[in-house]
């Protein structure tokens, strides 16, 4: 093989990489209404071994009409650039060839009906949510993942309800998730007077719900002591869930036995802490969930939490009616234009800057 087939067969086989090239990152971007065409694409190679036979049965001069001739014309950068166009061609072929296997890009969108859940969380905020049995403490804990349930929720309206010796709603239902998420962060203890009214908490967030026309009414009620003070009881709260269809989850949050919890507050504001017992009333919070169609569940440390969110999580799950419509749009002129400049370049070159003579 002389210099010329050598350099022949370097741009054939370039040729044939630049249309298997193309051919693979351009058919997974589209679809494509006539896929046969791209059959074609192997006359490149094709056309590659037949460039590289002609190649050796006579080498062609080159010479230049509006430019000064090269220096030397039979010198390795004159065949170089007699071989252009057979890159060019291979280039405009292969795009030629896709365009005629009529690529089309496809837009989607659904139609979506959700069911609709209307969820309240109902929070304990009383200074004995500051233990830190949890890390750092039951009430970062818990805030930490309500978050992560509220994110995971994105059809449904969320409220929040606060609770400690009295109760108000931080949130209403909304939505807008995000000002929910940054009216979580604000939460802390002793916002209200202290103590645990269980009742009250479950019963504003039940008004909350009350008027609701959601199809699936929820209450997630979180709570690390007993119901000591309140105007209204835990169960007369239940009753009143349970007659307006509304499903109550209860979570004891606390671990059994001791656990350092905030006993007085120093004169600077920070709590001093001691080892107390933990005292949940779960007999209490298993009966209002089993008059409202909820679940008890008792939150041991971090781990546990996340998973009992999880679990109501995949309980209460939106249903989803689908309908998924499509347009597609045809695409093969960028690809019949692309082929066009090539083809141009290569007559420019070949016939214009490029003559040959035997």
């Amino acid at each position: 093989m002389n210099r010329t087939q050598y350099i022949a067969t370097i741009f054939a086989v370039s040729g044939t990489l630049i249309a298997a090239g193309i051919w693979f990152y351009f058919r997974e971007s589209y679809s494509y209404k006539a896929p046969e065409w791209f059959y074609l694409l192997l006359a490149i190679p094709l056309a590659g071994i037949y460039h590289v036979w002609s190649s050796g049965r006579r080498f062609p001069k080159v010479q230049l009409t509006a430019l000064k001739q090269f220096p030397n014309e039979g010198d390795v950068f004159n065949e170089l650039v007699v071989q252009l166009p057979f890159l060019l061609r291979s280039a405009a072929l292969a795009f030629t060839f896709v365009a005629l296997a009529r690529p089309q890009s496809q837009t989607s969108w659904q139609n979506v009906t959700t069911e609709g859940i209307d969820i309240v969380i109902a929070l304990d905020v009383s200074t004995s949510m500051l233990a830190q049995d949890f890390k750092p403490n039951r009430l970062e804990s818990s805030k930490e993942v309500a978050t992560r349930f509220i994110k995971g929720r994105p059809n449904d309206r969320i409220g929040l309800v606060i609770y400690e010796g009295e109760s108000f709603t931080q949130c209403p239902l909304t939505t807008d998730h995000q000002v929910l998420i940054n009216l979580f962060k604000d939460i802390k203890s002793g916002l209200v007077q202290g103590g645990t009214a269980i009742g009250l908490g479950l019963a504003n967030a039940v008004n909350r719900l009350r008027e609701s026309e959601a199809q699936s009414k929820v209450v997630i009620l979180m709570t690390d002591g007993e119901n000591n003070t309140g105007a209204i009881a835990p169960l007369t709260a239940a009753e009143i869930a349970k007659s307006y269809g509304v499903r109550v989850y209860t979570i004891g949050v606390g671990t059994r036995g001791m656990a350092l919890s905030p006993v007085a507050m120093y004169p600077d504001g920070r709590y001093k802490y001691e080892l107390v017992d933990v005292k949940i009333d779960d007999e209490l919070m298993e009966e209002i969930a089993k008059m409202t169609g909820g679940s008890y569940y008792r939150a041991t440390d971090n781990d546990a939490l996340k998973q009992i969110f999880t679990e109501i999580d995949e309980l209460e799950r939106s249903k989803i009616n689908v309908t998924e419509h499509s347009r597609r749009a045809e695409k093969y002129y960028w690809f019949a234009a692309i082929a066009s400049v090539f083809f141009l370049i290569e007559f420019l070159l070949k016939y214009l800057f490029l003559r040959t003579s035997p």
